[in-house]
């Protein structure tokens, strides 16, 4: 009787899979961060979404800084970053597309500062702790202090990634960071250290997205489709089994599954319909204004065509 159930237990994985067993699935690889808005993207990993799907898709923690280095090797085909991010990389020599919305911040990224700090246009003068230039974090610094009459050069950045940026921040270094979920959580916890004086609450302008190199994208249109597909069944699970997905989502960042729900409260991760929107006007309105920004800061010398870098096919 066991040999009958594993057999149809078999059938039902090579059916699923188009014939193929779990070893012998084409493989990808995907390069992103501990950000709560790229989890789903773990728990299809986890879960073996996206093996059910037909892709054995392997997730890589890559600081934001480096992941563009990565897709140029060639060691990753794949990665989750900021929409401004993709158009840095094409503006500098590394072809990427954005092919499906992730998730929108609404509160998830963050400014903290001391509660001396009464104001953003306060921090003249003043040290903050903010990812490198090219990074979600620097460029939100960058919009922060814009919306409030000041720019980089009023301040002095120093540059730690999210998680340190967090951690040097609540032990009494500098005088303000730059970091999101789930680090943004702990300066939530530790009043006492200081304040979050402004978030994608008060100016919505974190937003990420799923993409890979247009070479990657045209040889394998269907194993993209099924990163695309394993993404919505996350958010399938998440609805169905939140307590789970939480665990397992949180696990991946060291936290529990309380903590984690916590974080993801923070956002709101983008399905099937929400992608539709977002491509068929949104993504251009914000990219134009996010790429004159870019060039203000130098970040890029000129604008790649923001249509090319986008691939609405696999959302429709």
């Amino acid at each position: 009787m066991k040999r009958v159930l594993n057999a149809g237990v078999l059938a039902i994985t090579l059916a699923a899979t188009g014939g193929l067993s779990a070893q012998d699935l084409p493989k990808v690889t995907i390069a992103m961060s501990g950000w709560t808005g790229f989890a789903p993207l773990t728990l299809a990993e986890k879960a073996g979404l996206f093996k059910k799907n037909g892709v054995d898709a392997t997730i890589r923690f890559i600081p934001q800084k480096d992941r563009h280095l990565a897709i140029a090797s060639g060691d990753v085909q794949c990665a989750a970053t900021t929409v401004e991010t993709w158009i840095v990389w094409n503006a500098n020599g590394v072809a990427t597309t954005q092919v499906v919305q992730l998730d929108k911040s609404y509160g998830a990224d963050g400014m903290a500062v001391r509660n001396n700090i009464a104001r953003i246009a306060d921090l003249k003068g003043k040290t903050v702790a903010a990812s490198a230039p090219g990074t979600a974090p620097y460029f939100t610094l960058a919009w922060f202090l814009k919306k409030n009459g000041l720019t980089v050069k009023d301040v002095k950045v120093v540059n730690l990634e999210p998680a340190a940026a967090a951690q040097s921040f609540i032990a009494g270094q500098n005088d303000a960071a730059m970091t999101y979920e789930p680090y943004l959580s702990t300066v939530r916890d530790k009043p006492e250290a200081g304040k979050i004086i402004a978030t994608t609450l008060d100016y919505p302008m974190v937003m990420d997205t799923f993409g890979c190199t247009p070479k990657f994208i045209k040889e394998s249109p269907k194993l993209v489709q099924a990163m695309v597909n394993g993404y919505f069944d996350a958010l399938d699970m998440i609805k169905k089994e939140p307590k789970k997905s939480f665990e397992i989502m949180g696990s991946a960042v060291k936290q529990t599954g309380e903590q984690f729900e916590k974080s993801q409260s923070f956002l709101r991760w983008q399905d099937r319909e929400a992608n539709r929107r977002f491509f068929a006007g949104e993504i251009q309105a914000f990219s134009k204004e996010a790429a004159a920004l870019l060039l203000e800061l130098g970040i890029i010398k000129s604008v790649p065509d923001i249509n090319s870098i986008i691939d609405t096919s696999f959302v429709k």
